[in-house]
């Protein structure tokens, strides 16, 4: 049996996380105090989303320092799901809140009250601001679920902004005081909508289910295509993390001594590492072809290399 590893750093994120969060709790203040003083829900509404904009920055960070730690004899994997973890706590954040935003909207329709949509309008526009500064700063750092699932609550956030102002602008234009509860309402929607996708992904990776968008069947039939394997079974494909993943495989070769199968063994980590993202591998190379049922591979007689 023969296994390749290649660790992939994270570089960078946990700075521009550091101050993307000091910047969010410092707009929470001047959102949620403007909002007591416009009297608008909407607003008090987006320092609450803002607020958990804060948790998942934080979260994040913490999550980065996790993944960023080595493997040790408990974590012989390191830390890549403690990221994972922070993600999916994240996004069940969001979703807690949207339904707190829906029973608050639910109270102000049946009892509008007046706003100001100058604040409104002000306060909203600080907040694409800094939104849209965070969402550039992460964007190179994406490919992380943990850095992703912040990423969503900015991108959410910078939408229920643009969502205010054009709510303000109506109010101002038409006295509809209702408009400001149902923009409350459609930042909840928003919340939702956005939080849904990273829960799907975290709880895919916590249940070590196969890579977003990899199939294993082209996993396969792309090592078959390997000078010198003649089979590829039992393929086991999970993720450690969001951007570490690892695999597991039964290969038949020709029976040849070691040196030689170390070319195909070359060959299959290469492939995967390039093709597939896949940089943990495992692969135990056979000469007889093995039975494999739902308790693993088993082989009569085997000969294998170890």
């Amino acid at each position: 049996m023969s296994g390749r590893h290649q660790h992939c750093g994270h570089h960078g994120s946990g700075k521009v996380l550091k101050w993307s969060l000091f910047a969010t709790i410092a707009f929470v203040v001047v959102q949620f105090a403007a909002g007591l003083q416009a009297g608008s829900l909407a607003l008090l509404s987006d320092a609450g989303h803002n607020l958990t904009d804060a948790l998942a920055l934080g979260l994040a960070m913490f999550g980065v320092y996790l993944q960023n730690k080595p493997a040790d004899a408990q974590r012989t994997f390191g830390y890549h799901r403690g990221g994972v973890l922070a993600a999916f706590v994240n996004a069940l954040v969001l979703v807690g809140l949207s339904l707190y935003l829906f029973v608050e909207a639910y109270h102000r329709l049946r009892a509008p009250a007046p706003v100001q949509e100058s604040t409104m309008i002000l306060v909203a526009g600080l907040g694409i601001v800094l939104n849209v500064a965070i969402l550039l700063g992460l964007k190179k750092h994406e490919r992380d679920v943990n850095i992703r699932a912040a990423s969503v609550h900015m991108l959410g956030d910078a939408l229920g902004s643009v969502a205010i102002i054009l709510g303000a602008i109506g109010i101002y234009y038409t006295g509809w005081m209702a408009i400001d509860p149902m923009l409350s309402i459609l930042i909840g929607c928003l919340i939702v909508w956005t939080g849904i996708d990273i829960i799907r992904e975290s709880l895919n990776i916590l249940l070590e289910g196969a890579p977003r968008g990899l199939q294993l069947a082209t996993v396969q039939q792309a090592m078959r295509a390997i000078p010198g394997v003649l089979d590829v079974h039992d393929v086991h494909v999970w993720s450690l993390g969001s951007s570490s993943h690892a695999m597991s495989c039964h290969a038949l070769i020709d029976d040849m001594p070691p040196s030689e199968s170390e070319r195909i063994l070359d060959g299959i980590s290469t492939l995967l590492a390039e093709q597939f993202g896949i940089h943990h591998t495992t692969v135990q190379f056979e000469h007889k072809r093995c039975h494999v049922s739902m308790n693993g591979c088993s082989i009569v007689e085997t000969s294998h290399r170890h």
